[in-house]
């Protein structure tokens, strides 16, 4: 790149807009190369029109980079979370949840690698605090596991630590056939639509009392 290519430095007020501008190329990135690894500063400098030094302004390292761009797949997340039905039957409503989360995770496959499945050297509580949220994704998820819970109609076992214990493990079961979807895709499967209709099955339905 030449000097006539990068270009000017941004003036007074420029730059939320370029710093908007640094994570639309990461996330294009990302997509671009199926892999956090081969995203670098050096290559999103080149994407934006812009040096180095003026990526680090805005973030001091790719790690911190990488998780802003977490954070808005959080929000993506948190929106299709939303859309499901908070009224009705709670289990049904969880199933609609499970589904939607892995529909997520499909569709956003290396956004969902960095968020859940790499480590990429930040302290917990940063995701933890984006997590826990009433209005993200795993409180959405809390907050119909209590709704369930209440209906008594939960196995009594299930509840040894409390509904956010409960909540966790079903985090964990739909996670779980995320990533497996994510990784080994070109395992022998069933039809997509059977297998997310079957584990969903399996996550709503397991919890109930007979």
């Amino acid at each position: 790149m030449t000097p006539a290519d990068v270009r000017r430095r941004s003036r007074r007020g420029e730059g939320d807009l370029l710093r908007a501008e640094i994570l639309d190329a990461t996330e294009r990135l990302l997509v671009q190369t199926a892999s956090s690894e081969a995203v670098s500063i050096r290559a999103v400098a080149d994407a934006v029109g812009v040096t180095a030094p003026s990526i680090y302004r805005h973030f001091p390292d790719k790690t911190h980079l990488l998780f802003e761009v977490c954070t808005r797949s959080f929000a993506r997340l948190a929106d299709a979370i939303a859309e499901v039905p908070v009224d009705g039957d709670p289990f049904e409503a969880m199933a609609q949840l499970a589904e939607a989360y892995v529909r997520f995770g499909l569709d956003h496959p290396e956004h969902y690698r960095i968020m859940f499945m790499d480590r990429i050297g930040l302290a917990p509580e940063q995701y933890m605090a984006e997590m826990m949220q009433e209005d993200s994704a795993f409180g959405r998820l809390v907050q119909t596991t209590e709704a369930m819970v209440a209906t008594g109609r939960v196995r009594p076992e299930l509840l040894v630590d409390g509904t956010l214990g409960l909540a966790l493990q079903m985090w964990a079961a739909v996670h779980g056939i995320t990533s497996l979807l994510i990784t080994k895709g070109d395992a022998p499967w069933p039809p997509l639509e059977r297998v997310i209709a079957t584990q969903v099955a399996l996550l709503a339905g397991g919890v109930l009392a007979h």
